[in-house]
């Protein structure tokens, strides 16, 4: 048995979860239009998984060819109380933001953007772009004491990389093994990308205290009895210090993983909020022109905020339960 980074290496420092028979479940990702021209398979929330740890969204999109076609075109929009990741595995997408960042990302880099109380951005394909386009957009829940600081923007060019035999690990975020990504986070989580290039078993190491997610973005694996392709992922909940990946072929995994987050949200739009007001004030403010500030360097038209449904938004916990 292939076993990717070392067992002596703890994930975090945590207590272990007394789950003797920890559940799993495997969600079946849906189609969303993004966009003119992109469309992504949204993994997370879904009714039955609201959050893997602090992840509350998970959107994988391509392979794709843009041969001839603009790519990916985002214009302006707001966020607030979250933390934006955008990973590639191919092409590339410039972000440009209201506190005037613009930077260029290529697969192997991370872009971090953390909202806090409010940031507005833009993610846009440059004309002259690579001719394919495959990655993920991650969102990461601030906790009540981060969400309503300074917003920044982060890009790591380079990060730490974990090799057992021909498997790599790229660490995008927290601690995985002996390796920790710089990318700065506010509640213990880890994101690993596992490049499995021949077939048999992989052994990963996990943090009993953590939940965690297994999505294949190429390939496929098995996870005892379930079979993860890309459109799928597998949750896992707390319970286990490891897991093991069976590669038929060749894969290419993210593992997302961290401690179960106990605050209750309301997601809607490009928000992550705990109350009605807080959206309702949020999506005033973007109409208005007020604490987002405004990416001066992308000439694209802001995205106007959507209605607001005719019902109260409620507070959901992380299995999707309302609270309030």
């Amino acid at each position: 048995m292939r076993s990717v980074v070392s067992m002596d290496d703890q994930l975090y420092g945590g207590t272990t979860a007394t789950a003797t028979k920890p559940d799993s479940v495997l969600l079946a990702g849906h189609d969303v239009p993004l966009g003119r021209y992109a469309t992504v398979r949204r993994l997370l929330p879904q009714r039955q998984r609201r959050m893997v740890g602090a992840w509350c969204f998970v959107d994988h999109f391509g392979p794709e060819d843009l041969s001839g076609r603009p790519g990916m075109q985002i214009p302006p929009h707001p966020h607030t109380g979250l933390q934006t990741v955008t990973w590639l595995v191919a092409g590339e997408m410039v972000h440009r933001d209201s506190l005037g960042s613009d930077q260029s990302i290529r697969p192997g880099q991370l872009n971090l953007m953390s909202s806090g109380h409010g940031i507005s951005h833009s993610e846009m394909s440059p004309p002259e772009h690579p001719p394919g386009m495959h990655g993920l957009q991650l969102w990461v829940a601030l906790p009540d004491g981060e969400r309503h600081g300074a917003p920044r923007f982060e890009h790591h060019p380079v990060l730490p990389v974990l090799r057992d035999g021909d498997a790599t690990c790229t660490v995008i975020a927290g601690r995985f093994g002996s390796a920790t990504s710089p990318a700065g986070v506010h509640t213990p989580l880890v994101a690993v990308e596992l490049v499995l290039p021949v077939p048999g078993p992989h052994r990963l190491p996990l943090e009993p205290s953590f939940e965690y997610g297994v999505l294949a973005m190429s390939g496929a694996v098995a996870v005892g009895d379930a079979r993860v392709t890309p459109g799928s992922l597998l949750y896992l909940a707390p319970g286990r210090s490891e897991l093991t990946l069976e590669v038929a072929g060749q894969a290419r995994v993210v593992l997302l993983g961290g401690e179960p987050f106990e605050e209750d949200l309301v997601m809607w739009w490009n928000f992550v909020a705990r109350s009605h007001e807080e959206i309702v004030q949020a999506r005033q403010d973007w109409i208005a022109g007020r604490r987002f500030g405004k990416v001066t360097s992308c000439s694209a038209e802001p995205l106007p905020a959507p209605e607001l449904p005719m019902v109260r938004l409620k507070a959901r916990n992380r299995y999707g339960r309302t609270t309030g």
